[in-house]
């Protein structure tokens, strides 16, 4: 499959405005491995394949296990996952698949008991970048290097 765009190139300029997400997020606070598991979870759900090539490596890097990283699809059936990053999961689900339902008050909920309103801010706008570049990738059928 080829690339049908090189959109950095074509649109410089709002490519940079994405990238100011991306450096938001990289600088926001958050939890390396938090941002790590909703790049992954969000491109899972939304089929990027370069994507996921990309933040799965970089989870690695980091320190993450293969064990975690090959049963994230499957996050509820396992105790590999501690109570915040439960919640960043069902999050990201939730906002990645927006038309569903949204983001659930009961999620809403258990995200404020283990994350102040800023840290709850921060994942919003991480899942919603991830979103961003996912929907990016795809479309200009960017490939995993």
């Amino acid at each position: 499959m080829k690339a049908r765009m090189n959109i950095s190139a074509i649109e410089p300029k709002g490519y940079q405005a994405v990238l100011g997400l991306e450096n938001f997020v990289q600088h926001s606070g958050l939890e390396k491995s938090h941002i790590e598991l909703i790049k992954i979870r969000a491109s899972q759900i939304n089929g990027c394949a370069f994507c996921i090539n990309m933040h799965t490596k970089d989870a690695l890097k980091q320190g993450e296990t293969t064990q975690r990283i090959f049963l994230l699809d499957a996050w509820r059936e396992t105790n590999l996952y501690d109570e915040k990053e439960r919640v960043i999961l069902a999050m990201t689900e939730e906002i990645t698949m927006i038309s569903k339902a949204g983001l659930k008050e009961e999620t809403y909920a258990e995200a404020e008991k283990v994350f102040d309103e800023g840290y709850i801010a921060k994942i919003i706008l991480t899942i919603a970048t991830i979103n961003v570049w996912n929907r990016i990738a795809i479309s200009s059928l960017t490939q995993p290097l």
